[in-house]
């Protein structure tokens, strides 16, 4: 586990100066693409505030309509779901941490990353509000639900190496992400890496964070398939208008935006408000650049010794390849109407 553990060191110093955060998206039954010529299949999530933003308001069906474009939202329950649906072409654009992109992209998911949606402490480790685990050191031979290729999957492991364990000294059920809370509130694991807003309300109900770190998270990416860059490169700046509106109005509207994120996540207010103004940075550079691939150099070498992709030369061809920053550099918020 020496990689590992010199991934994690170097975590340590980069991310004290990047401050890192990072997860996840989902189900898709959508058919028609907008690169088909009709329909621009979306993804919205609930740890991604701006695409419920974007959805509350309508802005993509407004400024769209003129080109006959129709927008099909498609809710993403984890990056892994996302990353199924990009790699399947059932949405043109979806949202994921951005050790998920990578892990995507390494293993062949022709995407790329066209905006930054956020910077987010949104993973930790939780146990139940009766447990007597108060470190992650105390996980050794124990059962921690997470969800494989999700940001809590890669919270986990740096954290189990940084309390001198490793994934073989922990029984690692592979679980979505409010099927591990479930699995917790049950009894039939003994943590959970939680990812937010379920894990705010987990919180509130009791549930208990032993292990947080802001540099084991990484940022918020926005990922489209090449496929609909190519053909639709027009929708696709529309899209990148949209969040860069949103974002605006976040920052301004924060109250607004944490009962959107309440509504569509059956959440309390107060959970919702802690959130958005605690635990995600919405008003982060949306440009992707250095700052995510040094983030992603770091675990990059654990998605190999893992096994999640076969060689540190598919890393290497992913980092080299995933940012696409042109659009964003291009975008115009004030394109798109309240």
């Amino acid at each position: 586990m020496s990689r590992i553990r010199t991934a994690a060191a170097i975590a340590g110093l980069a991310a004290s100066a990047l401050l890192l955060s990072g997860c996840a998206a989902g189900e898709s039954s959508a058919n028609e693409k907008a690169s088909d010529g009709g329909t621009l299949n979306i993804d919205f999530a609930t740890y991604n505030p701006l695409s419920l933003i974007i959805k509350e308001k309508g802005w993509l069906e407004d400024a769209l309509a003129d080109d006959g474009v129709t927008v099909n939202w498609v809710q993403s329950a984890g990056s892994n779901k996302a990353n199924e649906a990009l790699r399947t072409e059932s949405i043109d654009v979806g949202s994921t941490a951005g050790s998920a992109a990578l892990l995507a992209r390494a293993n062949g998911s022709p995407i790329k990353t066209i905006d930054l949606y956020s910077q987010p402490e949104w993973s930790a480790l939780v146990v139940g509000p009766d447990s007597d685990i108060t470190e992650a050191s105390q996980l050794k031979g124990k059962k921690s639900a997470a969800t494989k290729g999700t940001d809590p999957y890669f919270f986990l492991l740096q954290a189990l190496e940084a309390n001198g364990l490793s994934p073989e000294d922990v029984t690692i059920e592979n679980l979505q992400h409010a099927d591990g809370w479930g699995a917790l509130q049950s009894g039939s694991v003994d943590a959970w890496a939680g990812l937010d807003p379920i894990m705010a309300g987990a919180e509130k109900d009791g549930a208990k964070l032993i292990y947080r770190n802001l540099d084991f998270n990484t940022y918020g990416f926005l990922n489209a398939t090449e496929s609909f860059l190519k053909e639709q490169p027009e929708v696709a700046q529309t899209v990148v208008n949209a969040y860069e509106h949103a974002r605006a109005w976040a920052a301004e509207n924060p109250e607004e935006t944490a009962q959107i994120l309440a509504d569509v996540a059956g959440l309390d207010l107060d959970v919702a408000t802690t959130v958005i103004r605690e635990r995600s940075n919405l008003d982060v550079d949306p440009v992707p650049g250095q700052k995510q691939l040094d983030v992603l150099t770091v675990i990059g070498p654990v998605l190999v010794e893992i096994g999640d992709v076969d060689s540190q030369e598919q890393v290497d061809d992913a980092l080299n390849t995933l940012l696409d920053p042109s659009f964003v550099e291009k975008a115009d918020a004030s394109a798109i109407a309240d």
